[in-house]
C-alpha cells in the first residue's frame, strides 16, 4: 500500500458517519492508526478509553501523553484512561499485585484471557456505563445518558488490523453484545501493521509510532523482547522473575517431583530445559522466563538481572538479532525515549 491513502480506501468507514462511537485506545500501533484512520475520514469518537492495568511499559504512557497533544489539536476529546480500583481488603491495587497476592500467573499464561476482561474490558465498559457502587463507582459517560435517551446503539471501535494474528483474533468474535455493537476500521480498510506503521509515520511523524502495547511481564512476549526488557528496564524484568517464581513455587505449583524429577526450582537452576509436558512451566507458557534469563546469563545467582554496560550491550545485541516481523513490529529500536534509557 502507498503511504498516500487514497481517498476511496476511506468511504469504507462511512458506515460510522452517523454512529455513536466509543474507541478503544490501546496505545499500541494498531489503535494509534484507528484514530488516524477516523480523523482522516472525518468521524470522531465521542469517547476513547485506555485500560490502565499498571503494569505497561513507559513509553506506553509516554505516548498517550503525546496523543493526547494531537487529539487537541483535531478538537478531539482526550484519551480517558481508566483503571479498577479492587475492595481495599484485596490488599493489591494493580494486575502485577493480583498475581503475587494470588501467587498465579496472569491467565494468558494458561492460554485465557480473564485478565484482559477483569481489568481492561470491564473496567472500559465501566467508564461508560457508569457504576452505581463500590471502588468504581462513576456516573454514566454522557455518551451513554445520549445512547439510553436517543435509542442508539454505542459502536466500539477495536484496533485489530489484518494480520494474521488479528484476524484470527476477530474472526469468531461477536459483532454486538447487551450493550455495545463492534466494529473493526483497520479491517475494513484492509490495513496491515506495517500500513499501520506508514500512515503514522506519514500524517503525525515517525517520532508518533509507539512500541507494542503490554504489560512488562506479558506471556506472550518474544525471546528478543525479554533482552531488550533487560537492557533498558532491569528493575521490571527482576519483577516479573519475581512473579514467576512466586507462583510457581506459591501454593499453586503445578509441578510434581515425581513426574519432572524435580522441583520447578531445581530445573530452572540445573536443567538446560523442561520436560516436555502439557504443564504452563513458566512466564513463556512454554518455557520459564527465570530458566530462559539463567541459561542466557542474563541474571546473576540470585536471579537479578545484570546491569553492566558491557551486559547491557549483550542484550541489545541479541534483542536486535533475535528480532524477526511479527506482532510486536513497532519502532523500538527507533523510539527517542531509548536512547536515554538505562
Amino acid at each position: 500500500m502507498s503511504t498516500r491513502l487514497p481517498l476511496a480506501s476511506l468511504l469504507k468507514l462511512r458506515p460510522l458517519k452517523q454512529r455513536l462511537l466509543a474507541a478503544c485506545f490501546g496505545a499500541g500501533v494498531d489503535s494509534t492508526a484507528m484514530l488516524v484512520a477516523l480523523h482522516l475520514a472525518g468521524i470522531q469518537p465521542a469517547v476513547i478509553t485506555f485500560a490502565d492495568v499498571g503494569a505497561e511499559k513507559p513509553e506506553t504512557i509516554a505516548h498517550i501523553d503525546r496523543m493526547n497533544a494531537v487529539l487537541a489539536s483535531w478538537g478531539w476529546p482526550p484519551v480517558s484512561v481508566c483503571r479498577k480500583i479492587p475492595l481495599a481488603s484485596t490488599g493489591y491495587d494493580d494486575l502485577y499485585g493480583n498475581c503475587i497476592a494470588n501467587e498465579t500467573l496472569p491467565s494468558l499464561a494458561f492460554g485465557l484471557k480473564s485478565c484482559s476482561i477483569k481489568w481492561k474490558q470491564k473496567v472500559q465498559d465501566q467508564f461508560i456505563k457508569g457504576a452505581r457502587s463500590g471502588p468504581n463507582a462513576c456516573p454514566p459517560h454522557p455518551a451513554w445518558i445520549s445512547a439510553r435517551r436517543t435509542g442508539q446503539r454505542i459502536v466500539k471501535l477495536i484496533g485489530y488490523d489484518c494480520g494474521r494474528a488479528d484476524l484470527r483474533r476477530s474472526r469468531n468474535l461477536a459483532t454486538a453484545d447487551a450493550d455495545f455493537d463492534y466494529a473493526y476500521p483497520l479491517q475494513l480498510l484492509g490495513w496491515t501493521r506495517e500500513d499501520c506503521i506508514d500512515i503514522i509515520t506519514e500524517v503525525l511523524g515517525a517520532d508518533h509510532v509507539p512500541i507494542k502495547s503490554a504489560c512488562f511481564f506479558c506471556p506472550a512476549s518474544k525471546i528478543w523482547e525479554l533482552f531488550w526488557l533487560a537492557a533498558h528496564y532491569p528493575d521490571l524484568l527482576d519483577r516479573a522473575l519475581l512473579l514467576e517464581r512466586n507462583a510457581l513455587t506459591g501454593r499453586h505449583s503445578r509441578f510434581d517431583e515425581v513426574e519432572f524429577g524435580a522441583t520447578w526450582e531445581e530445573l530452572v537452576r540445573h536443567a538446560d530445559r523442561f520436560p516436555s509436558s502439557n504443564t504452563t512451566v513458566g512466564l513463556g507458557r512454554s518455557f520459564a522466563w527465570n530458566q530462559w534469563a539463567r541459561v542466557n546469563d542474563v541474571v546473576d545467582d540470585g536471579f537479578r538481572v545484570r546491569r553492566g554496560e558491557p551486559d547491557r550491550a549483550r542484550f541489545l545485541t541479541q534483542a536486535a538479532r533475535l528480532r524477526k516481523a511479527d506482532n510486536a513490529d513497532d519502532r523500538r529500536f527507533a523510539s527517542p525515549i531509548l536512547s536515554a534509557a538505562a
